[in-house]
């Protein structure tokens, strides 16, 4: 954020304006926030954000690279999980934010290995998301059954 005010000062510099915040861009920074939390965003987590972003909203490859990249400078900006998260709680039924945490952890398992910080993240996420601690941990399974890590 300072740097963005700084910026106005420097000549020359232009400030990307951020998407809305709406259901599709909340999803989307959420995946590349699950991503980047190891501190490792790998081709193979982008791979997965694509192919995500792709089936859920019906987009073709060059769409769901660009959807993905809009989703990165908004988790870039914003600093609270929560506030994502709830966006998509607001805007979405549960049987579609389950989709949302099944699309979670099928990126975060998209590199082969699960950390503590990434499974800490996802569970704050399924907390605000509604979802149950039992449920939470079927569709945890599932998806690492899904990746082969189980």
């Amino acid at each position: 954020m300072l740097e963005r005010l700084l910026s106005l000062f420097q000549p020359g510099r232009t400030i990307t304006a951020l998407p809305a915040v709406d259901a599709q861009h909340a999803l989307g920074a959420l995946l590349v926030r699950a991503a980047k939390v190891d501190r490792a965003y790998l081709f193979e987590e982008v791979e997965e954000i694509d192919h995500v972003l792709a089936h859920m909203y019906d987009l073709n490859p060059v769409q769901a690279a660009k959807l993905r990249a809009s989703c990165e400078k908004l988790e870039q900006a914003m600093p609270d999980t929560d506030t994502l998260a709830r966006v998509l709680h607001d805007a979405i039924p549960l049987a579609e934010r389950e989709a949302a945490v099944r699309s979670l952890w099928s990126v975060v398992l998209a590199d082969g290995n699960e950390q503590p910080e990434e499974g800490d993240l996802l569970h704050q996420i399924e907390k605000t998301l509604g979802v149950s601690p039992k449920r939470a941990m079927h569709i945890h399974a599932a998806a690492a059954l899904e990746a082969g890590q189980l």
